[in-house]
């Protein structure tokens, strides 16, 4: 019995997600797109997990790094997440939005998290490769005790959560 891809993205589109936007710089620049899939992995030692199709545009340069950053983005954010999920060449196009850190990789403008990870491995699985990145470095915005609003992705669209919790 087989699933037909169509069967499985409308399953998996009623499971929401958080929405990441990985940064890394190549020896071309900056390279960068959106991940629904992060996930925890393990607390000791801290990693992550996220995945990446093999006709990513950043997969090559995803292929030589070290490290990169993954950005947690909240709802303030939707521009970015689409932003990440179009166009290469525009992910980077205004320098007001991002920086670099003192290790190089790029660092989008007002992100509430960030990971700084270390790839620790990478392996094909199907159509994409499961990336398992070390955490080096956390930064967690202080909201005056206050999470912000996270950014999902449910249903093919980016949606904030800051309605339902008005609730």
């Amino acid at each position: 019995m087989s699933v037909s891809a169509d069967a499985y993205r409308a399953a998996l589109r009623r499971h929401p997600a958080g929405v990441a936007v990985v940064t890394l710089m190549s020896d071309a620049g900056p390279v960068g797109f959106t991940a629904t899939s992060l996930s925890s992995l393990s607390l000791d030692p801290p990693l992550v997990c996220f995945n990446i199709t093999h006709t990513s545009s950043s997969i090559s340069a995803l292929r030589q790094a070290a490290s990169v950053v993954v950005h947690i983005l909240g709802e303030h954010q939707l521009e970015v997440a689409r932003r990440f999920s179009r166009s290469a060449e525009l992910r980077f196009a205004d320098p007001r939005s991002w920086s670099a850190l003192d290790t190089g990789e790029p660092l989008l403008a007002e992100t509430p998290t960030w990971l700084r990870t270390k790839v620790q491995q990478m392996i094909p699985a199907g159509d994409s490769t499961l990336v398992i990145g070390r955490i080096t470095r956390i930064h967690c915005a202080d909201n005056h005790g206050a999470l912000p609003p996270p950014l999902v992705y449910h249903n093919g669209a980016f949606l904030g959560t800051t309605a339902l919790s008005r609730a």
